[in-house]
This record gives C-alpha cells, sequence and structure tokens, in this order.
C-alpha cells in the first residue's frame, strides 16, 4: 500500500474505532496522569479573570500551553482536515503540527494537503514532521523540504518503530538514528523536536538526544492512541494474522505519559503528548515537568466536521485548565510549574524503581 493511501487509512480508523491504550480495561487510562493529584488551595488568593495563560516556546508566543499534534496530510482528503486544524489554531493563538510529510516527498502532487496548513494560519507556530526512517533517505535536503513546504517554525522527527515493528510494509532498520537525528540538528537553523508516537522517551535516550544537539523533546508516552493498535484493524482487514497478534500483544507497550514527562527532563522544553483529554490533563502535566502539551485524537472527529467545531473542543480545553490554575492558585504559567502535586498508584512506583525521588513534587 502507498505511504498516501496509508495516511487516510489511519485516520478513518483513529475516528471510527478504538484505538486508544485501555483496550483490556477501558476504565483505566494507561498515561499515569490519573496518579497525579493536584494539592487544592482553598484559598488561591487571585481573580480568574486575571489568569494568564499564555507561554513562549522557542521564542514563539502561545495564548495557552496546547498544541494542536501531529496528524494528517498527504493525501487529498485530509487536506480539508489540516484546513480546520489550522483555521482553529491561528484564531486561538495556538500552534500546530502536521503529519508526516513523506507522501509529499514522494509525489509533490500531495504538497498541497501540508501547505494548506501555512495559508489558513500565517501567524501560527507551525512545526514539519518525517520519520527518523526517512532521514536515511532523503537527507538533510529532504528536511529542509519538508520545512519549506509549510515554511515550519520548527521540524520534528518522530520515532515510530513500534508501529513499524507491526506494519508488514514496516521499516524496522533502527541503525544509525540517532547520527542522523545529530547531522539535521548540526545542519538546520531552525528547532529541532525529536516526537515519540505513543510509546515514551526513557531518561537515557534523553540524554542522548540532548546530547545530540536535540531542541525539545515530545515525549509522545504511552496512553493515547495506540499505534499498534491501528494496526491491528488494518491487518484485521487485510487477514494479516500475524500483524493482528503482534498489535494485540503490544497494544499497550510503552512508557507512561507521566512517567516519561519527568524523565525526559534534562535541560530543554518537554512537550506532553498521549493522552492528553482535558485542561486538566494539560494542568498536571506542566506540574510535573512539560513546558506545553500537545493532542491529536480528541480533534480528529471534530476536524472533519470543520473549523468551529474544533475551535468548541479547545475552548473547553482553556476552560478547563484554567479553571485548574485558579484552584491551585496559579495566576502565571510559572506559577504552575511550582504547584504542589501528589504522584500515588502505579506512576509512583514506576517512578521509584527507575530511581526518581516523587517526594520532591510535594512540598515545594
Amino acid at each position: 500500500m502507498s505511504t498516501s493511501n496509508r495516511k487516510i487509512e489511519h485516520l478513518e480508523l483513529c475516528a471510527n474505532q478504538d484505538v486508544e491504550s485501555h483496550r483490556y480495561d477501558h476504565n483505566l487510562r494507561r498515561n499515569g496522569l490519573d496518579d497525579i493529584t493536584m494539592v487544592h488551595n482553598a484559598l488561591p488568593g487571585i481573580n480568574i479573570k486575571e489568569i494568564d495563560t499564555s507561554t513562549e516556546l522557542f521564542g514563539y508566543k502561545l495564548t495557552f500551553p496546547l498544541l494542536i499534534a501531529s496528524m494528517t496530510g498527504g493525501h487529498s482528503e485530509t487536506r480539508h482536515v489540516n484546513e480546520s486544524l489550522a483555521i482553529a489554531a491561528q484564531e486561538l493563538g495556538i500552534g500546530m503540527g502536521v503529519g508526516s510529510q513523506r507522501a509529499a516527498l514522494e509525489d509533490p502532487d500531495l504538497e498541497d494537503s501540508f501547505r494548506v496548513v501555512r495559508d489558513a494560519a500565517p501567524d501560527a507556530f507551525i512545526f514539519g514532521n518525517l520519520g527518523v526512517a526517512q532521514l536515511k533517505e532523503y537527507g538533510v535536503e529532504g528536511v529542509r523540504q519538508a520545512v519549506d513546504m509549510i515554511d515550519a517554525n520548527a521540524m520534528a522527527i518522530h520515532l515510530n518503530f513500534l508501529q513499524e515493528a507491526i506494519q508488514p510494509e514496516g521499516d524496522t532498520d533502527a541503525t544509525d538514528g540517532l547520527e542522523l537525528i545529530e547531522e539535521v540538528c548540526n545542519k538546520l537553523k531552525i528547532p529541532v523536536i525529536v516526537k515519540e508516537t505513543g510509546a515514551g522517551i526513557s531518561h537515557e535516550v534523553a540524554q542522548k538526544l540532548c546530547k545530540a544537539g536535540v531542541s525539545a523533546i515530545d515525549v509522545g508516552g504511552m496512553g493515547g492512541t495506540s499505534w499498534a493498535g491501528v494496526e491491528v484493524y488494518r491487518s484485521q482487514e487485510k487477514g494479516d494474522s500475524i500483524g493482528q497478534s503482534l498489535g494485540n500483544l503490544f497494544w499497550d507497550w510503552g512508557i507512561p505519559t507521566a512517567v516519561s514527562i519527568i524523565e525526559s527532563n534534562v535541560s530543554m522544553p518537554v512537550i506532553a503528548t498521549g493522552g492528553i483529554r482535558t485542561g486538566l490533563d494539560v494542568t498536571k502535566s506542566l506540574a510535573i515537568g512539560a513546558s506545553a502539551c500537545a493532542t491529536a485524537l480528541p480533534l480528529v472527529r471534530p476536524a472533519m466536521n470543520g473549523s468551529k467545531d474544533v475551535k468548541k473542543k479547545l475552548e473547553l480545553f482553556m476552560a478547563e485548565f484554567k479553571a485548574a490554575m485558579f484552584l491551585t492558585g496559579s495566576a502565571t504559567i510559572e506559577d504552575l510549574m511550582h504547584a504542589q502535586i501528589v504522584i500515588t498508584g502505579r506512576t509512583g512506583e514506576y517512578l521509584n524503581e527507575r530511581g526518581f525521588d516523587t517526594s520532591r513534587f510535594a512540598r515545594r
């Protein structure tokens, strides 16, 4: 199957099937954020109308620390989805990433499905996206082509080897990945973000990325969309029993988002993705070390309906976020990053086993 056809297939599966990382217990969120409790401030001492939710990322001002995560593009039918997302990003003053631009490098006729984002959001912070596997094929010049395609403010290199290991057409040659990322960081003039796509980033990998010159880490933790799960549905349609079995076995594979946020704090901005479903999730993520968050799946269906539905969903995120800031006495993002929290449950146990002191979050 061509890259372009996979893009529309993936989008439709995300919109119409249960692809989240709670395959075996729909009452259990797997991203670990439910184990983060914000300590309530009964005397917040601030006016909710005066709370400042704005922040900066790479020098670009965001009215709210939430990005529209890399989602789609690369097929003619995805153009209107990207346009709807971009219009909302422009009007709300937030940032946005595009889906993998590989298809447009393979077929220039598909560039418009990505370029529409910059056309619809001329002032927004926009980041491009290519897989680390494509760096071998297209090199730095291919990355520059992807940047120019959308006049990108930053470039994301995504790591999706879990999905590649399950896809029958997957690229499972992971050699030289770090060296290729380092070359892009050295030669590209804009920030480089390395992002996982649902399996998280460990402290050890984060340290390597930092040393390679990466500007930010998007943790892409386990607990949101399971791309192993997406491949289960594709395998079912194709009668691929091995792919189906692999996808089911590895449906919930990875490092939970909450854990990965803390593990990835290595002196660079951390973007939290992986099951960010409410403004409260955004609040918790920033309180444990994220600089911003990003969300994708909750916006897929609204984006298919149009920019008004996307804006409505994002405005709900913003209202939830501001309410949580108020209830923790946080007048600014800086205040929120120093709010008191408690970490319990599996997340606390996981972090303690990994050698992280979770007690440091309780009183500051």
